[in-house]
């Protein structure tokens, strides 16, 4: 009788002991899937959210040449403004080689690397670096427009940031090929 009344004493405590330590077991393993998942998923999300952010770049790229190609076909003196939002990488002016040049290092693998890939006026590359890709997009003018910065020829590089920049493309006229001049606010 002593013992049973001893045994049931011992019980109660124990189940509700189990109670809590079943508890945080299954706790652990819902983090441990949890965790695993993740492993999984995140690399899949920063690609994805990388080749959106190459995407709006191209059309970036693409609305400040349909922008440089209307103002180089109107007349002389004509001056348009264009937000340019650059959420990651940056944007070179480069008056030099009348080129605009966008640079982003990307987990996503925009193009077969080391290929120069061709969509449409774009010329695209990408290069594998380890764990990251850089991914070079140009738009190439050095037949159609003479580009230049603040009319002069210095390279300018413009780099993300949180507020949309106000890009100025004028028409400077020209002898054999438009000066298209853009400044950046």
């Amino acid at each position: 009788m002593v013992i049973k009344k001893i045994q049931k004493s011992l019980a109660l405590p124990n189940k509700k002991g189990q109670v809590w330590v079943e508890t945080v077991t299954y706790t652990l393993i819902a983090f441990v899937l949890i965790g695993l998942v993740l492993s999984f998923a995140k690399p899949k999300i920063e690609e994805t959210k990388d080749k959106i952010l190459i995407e709006q770049s191209i059309k970036m790229l693409r609305d400040i040449d349909q922008t440089i190609t209307e103002v180089g076909g109107e007349t002389i003196g004509n001056k348009r403004k264009i937000e340019v939002n650059l959420k990651k990488g940056q944007l070179e002016i480069s008056p030099e080689k009348d080129t605009l040049v966008f640079e982003l290092e990307s987990k996503f693998l925009y193009s077969e690397p080391n290929q120069t890939y061709y969509e449409g006026d774009l010329q695209i590359l990408t290069i594998e670096k380890g764990k990251y890709n850089k991914v070079t997009i140009i738009m190439n003018y050095s037949e159609e427009y003479e580009i230049t910065y603040k009319n002069g020829e210095d390279k300018k590089i413009i780099t993300k940031a949180s507020n949309p920049y106000n890009f100025f493309i004028s028409n400077k006229g020209g002898d054999t090929l438009t000066q298209i001049d853009i400044e950046v606010e």
